[in-house]
């Protein structure tokens, strides 16, 4: 099935480990050429480029603050000067700082609403303008399940994960007119190096909550924005899909 992202351009934050690793390797095998960034692991980065090799499409890194909004209008502008043009943001990076309410910093708080949320706004918003010139646009943001349902101790991070739901539904209506989709993925429990270190009463208690009795995994996060970047999505914006094994139902 043709998804019609051969020598499509996209740009990936947080690509060099983990779920943000795995986008960028599934779009490089469709095709695309993508731009990743990384926070200060250069290791990894080369790691995932490394893998990359020889796939139909590129991958190359570039070290950028997505915290910064000077940062982000860099980052476009150089993505576009090198590669003529961009098609797809895929808003992955972000922290998660957890802690009661009444023991939260305020210092946590502005860390991980600067990286969540006004990341991937600045982002957007230097994103856009390209996108309408090439008359094509995919705005993928990499919400939470806790974004829609919540969880103890992460009142902050949860917050962050639920405005970027807003944000991809007002983007949706804003720029649907100029061939541009914006969504959210929401991924549950997914299988990563901190759940790997998990005794196995840990994991078996955590299953109990997912109907399919099973950890997703970084490719089933991957597959899912992959088609959502795709040609295939076209009549999808403004949604929140749920990568979860039904741990969570709306």
């Amino acid at each position: 099935m043709d998804l019609g992202l051969s020598d499509k351009v996209a740009i990936v934050t947080g690509g060099s480990r983990g779920i943000g690793r795995g986008i960028v390797l599934a779009l490089a095998r469709e095709g695309v050429r993508v731009v990743a960034t990384y926070a200060g692991n250069r290791s990894a980065a080369d790691e995932t480029t490394q893998i990359a090799a020889g796939y139909p499409g590129t991958v190359t890194f570039i070290q950028s603050d997505v915290k910064d909004p000077d940062a982000a209008k860099s980052l476009v502008d150089e993505v576009v000067k090198m590669q003529g043009e961009l098609h797809i943001l895929v808003n992955n990076a972000g922290v998660a700082l957890d802690g009661l309410i009444l023991r939260y910093k305020d210092e946590d708080l502005d860390t991980i609403y600067r990286t969540n949320v006004f990341g991937a706004f600045y982002l957007c918003r230097a994103a856009a303008r390209p996108m309408m010139k090439a008359k094509f646009g995919r705005f993928i943001m990499m919400g939470s399940v806790v974004g829609s349902m919540g969880n103890v101790g992460q009142a902050a991070y949860a917050g962050t994960k639920a405005a970027l739901d807003g944000m991809a539904k007002s983007l949706a209506k804003e720029l649907a007119t100029r061939n541009i989709t914006a969504n959210v993925i929401a991924p549950g429990f997914i299988q990563t190096d901190m759940t790997d270190a998990m005794n196995e009463e840990a994991k078996a208690t955590l299953l109990e909550w997912v109907p399919t009795k099973s950890l997703g995994t970084v490719d089933d996060v991957a597959d899912a924005t992959v088609f959502l970047a795709s040609e295939r999505a076209r009549y999808i914006t403004g949604h929140v899909l749920h990568v979860n094994g039904g741990l969570y139902m709306g």
